[in-house]
């Protein structure tokens, strides 16, 4: 993990509590490795590096192993999503229908690589395995808003939209 602060002092030391609770009332907490990622992940938004660290900690296992599932899964944020995290499927039906195309589309919009977050911190761009919704290939998720058929001026349309919400609010 390099350089990286590994103290918890930046971290809501409330929602610490409330995940170190959540931690100790397992039965069998060094087996709930993704229950307690999806918890932490609920509590702070994402799971930076000293979060993963006082994860490892609280369940007794590696900080390796903990890192390994946030960055294998691709529903775990290392980083704060933006403001509205876009997801672009990528299972078989979205790809051969040209997911690929959209999401290049977003990235070169938004001037960002897949992963990252906007300077202005309102979108981030992922790619994801499946939505689960391959009758609507291909599918782009802004938060929990489904989208199907996207073609690239659609997710252009997309962004516009977020876009202007944001400016109106």
């Amino acid at each position: 993990m390099g350089n990286i602060d590994l103290s918890f002092t930046n971290l809501d030391q409330d929602k610490l509590t409330e995940l170190k609770t959540y931690i100790n009332e397992l039965e069998r907490p060094e087996e709930s490795l993704i229950h307690v990622l999806h918890r932490a992940q609920k509590l702070f938004g994402h799971i930076p590096h000293n979060l993963q660290f006082f994860v490892a900690k609280h369940l007794n296992i590696g900080a390796a192993r903990v890192n390994g599932v946030v960055s294998f899964y691709s529903f775990f944020n290392e980083e704060k999503p933006g403001e509205y995290d876009i997801s672009v499927c990528m299972g078989t039906a979205c790809y051969v229908r040209g997911a690929d195309t959209v999401l290049h589309t977003l990235l070169e919009r938004l001037e960002i690589d897949k992963g990252h977050v906007t300077e202005d911190g309102l979108f981030s761009v992922r790619d994801v395995r499946c939505i689960g919704a391959c009758g609507l290939a291909p599918v782009v998720t802004v938060g929990e808003k489904v989208y199907g058929h996207v073609t690239d001026d659609m997710a252009l349309d997309i962004i516009d939209k977020y876009r202007g919400e944001h400016n109106d609010n």
